[in-house]
């Protein structure tokens, strides 16, 4: 009875030996690094068979995968360097899975392998292709704008340029991923430089081109920035807010903040012994309709469609260039015909000429009906803080059928009609709609006569200029109601009296038959 106990307690402990044998040995398969995947699993004839792959981000959302051949390939672009987690299950064949489980887990943590460029500032030889190294080697490469796939990878790409002549130095972008399933990552700057060629400096953008409002500007040097400019930094003209930053030893930048580089203009950067200037674009027509109409010089008002408006600088300079929806109105009711055939939202116009000397006159700037970069950081800046034009709208239009007559209207009616004076036919009154350039309370007026005699009035009252020498103005003539001027509309002293505080710089002046 005694042998029966031992033999039943050794087989009990080689049973218990065969099984821990079996856990410890039976193959499971593995998880690994890839040449050209996510990752390995490797998977022995008896190891069973895979019941599924999870690859999951940081916050824990699901990557879609497939396997191939034993190969975890993405099926969306992965960020290079992003951290994933794999985990997969494995079924064990049922005839062992009673012994050590019928399914098993590997978990690994893989990161997506990222491109690195060997020099961001190279020094080809001259005559040679411009060749930017990595290394490891690369399937997706973008080089500016211009993307492509190299099948089986590589670790050295052409720049697409032959170091010589004017492209003797040149900066461009490059965004290289080792594997063709992964997105392109930001991309790197590389610059380049032919050892004694004239040029010691490149840009981005290329000086003489294109520059956005905020868009950064940035300067890579042959020589380090200390030994090029020492304690100094480039000089911008005109001036703008933003702040510069050392890139690397060669590199500097420059980050525009407010409202940026000035619409429209021409922004320079003075270095020594060179100037780089660049274009940057105009405000849109319809955005600068869109301002001048809610800030109240225009006889239209414009409602953003969304009833909301840009809150900061930023905004203010995007919305300038990409105009938000919106409508027009007329502010006024009884507006003349003759006023409204003349506005046209989204196309310049008289009206909107009017409008921008107007404003310029408010703010005390040359009057030359152009939304330059002053122009444009005024109005950018009187639509952030609500500064309004009150003093309504006014408008002028003179009927030369006999009896020739002037009439005024202000916001909504017409105020003044009075018997006026146009040119003779020797010297007529210009037709069209003309914005006045110059008012004046007195002044001498002078000039040529139609027979070439010369004449000269001092004294001349209420004087507002729109057309070259024509204007507005009060004359003594013992009769009005017909052409008797030499191109200006005479007006009975009492009536010019009248009118001429409702027609300052701007205002826009019609001679009709």
């Amino acid at each position: 009875m005694k042998r029966v106990w031992v033999l039943t307690a050794v087989v009990v402990v080689l049973l218990a030996a065969a099984t821990a044998g079996a856990l410890l040995a039976w193959p499971d398969g593995a998880l690994a690094g890839s040449p050209s995947g996510l990752a390995q699993l490797s998977l022995p004839g008896f190891a069973g068979k895979v019941e599924s792959v999870q690859v999951t981000d940081p916050s824990g959302k699901a990557v879609p995968v497939e396997l191939r051949d034993g190969t975890i390939v993405p099926r969306i672009r992965i960020t290079p360097g992003q951290r994933l987690t794999v985990r997969a299950s494995i079924q064990r064949p049922g005839w062992i899975g009673w012994l050590v489980g019928h399914s098993v887990e590997r978990t690994t943590t893989v990161v997506a392998p990222a491109a690195h460029i060997r020099s961001t500032l190279l020094s080809p030889k001259d005559g040679s292709v411009v060749t930017v190294r990595f290394a490891e080697p690369v399937s997706r490469v973008a080089v500016g704008h211009r993307g492509k796939r190299i099948w089986g990878g590589a670790t050295a790409v052409s720049l697409g340029v032959v170091a010589s002549g004017q492209a003797s130095a040149g900066t461009t972008t490059v965004a290289a991923a080792p594997r063709p399933w992964e997105k392109l990552p930001a991309p790197v700057r590389v610059s380049w430089f032919v050892a004694g060629a004239p040029m010691r400096v490149v840009s981005e953008p290329a000086s003489g081109g294109r520059l956005l409002p905020h868009g950064a500007v940035t300067l890579t040097f042959a020589q380090p920035v200390s030994e090029v400019l020492g304690s100094r930094l480039p000089q911008l003209v005109p001036a703008a807010r933003g702040r510069w930053e050392q890139v690397d030893p060669h590199t500097l930048s420059f980050q525009p903040t407010g409202f940026g580089f000035g619409l429209g203009g021409t922004q320079r950067l003075r270095l020594p012994g060179q100037v780089l200037s660049w274009k940057v674009p105009p405000g849109s027509t319809l955005r600068l309709q869109q301002l001048l109409g809610r800030l109240g010089y225009l006889p239209v008002r414009w409602i953003p469609a969304g009833g909301d408006s840009p809150s900061n600088p930023v905004a203010e300079t995007d919305a300038a260039v990409s105009p938000p929806s919106g409508s027009f109105t007329w502010r006024y009711p009884q507006v003349p015909v003759s006023l409204r055939t003349l506005w046209k939202p989204g196309h310049w116009n008289v009206v909107t000429q009017g409008a921008v000397m107007r404003f310029e006159d408010v703010h005390g700037m040359s009057t030359d009906g152009v939304a330059g970069p002053q122009v444009w950081r005024a109005l950018l800046r009187d639509d952030l803080t609500g500064r309004r034009y009150d003093r309504g709208y006014s408008y002028v239009f003179v009927h030369e059928t006999i009896p020739q007559s002037m009439s005024l209207w202000v916001s909504g009616r017409v105020t003044v009609t009075s018997p006026g004076n146009t040119g003779i036919a020797s010297a007529p009154t210009a037709p069209g709609t003309w914005p006045v350039f110059e008012h004046i309370p007195v002044g001498t007026m002078s000039g040529t006569n139609p027979d070439g005699s010369h004449y000269h009035d001092p004294g001349i009252r209420w004087i507002s200029y729109f057309h070259g020498g024509d204007a507005l103005h009060e004359f003594p003539r013992a009769s009005f109601g017909t052409p008797q001027s030499l191109g200006c509309v005479e007006l009975p002293e009492a009536a010019a009296a009248q009118i001429w505080p409702y027609t300052p710089i701007g205002t826009l002046v019609t001679i009709e038959s």
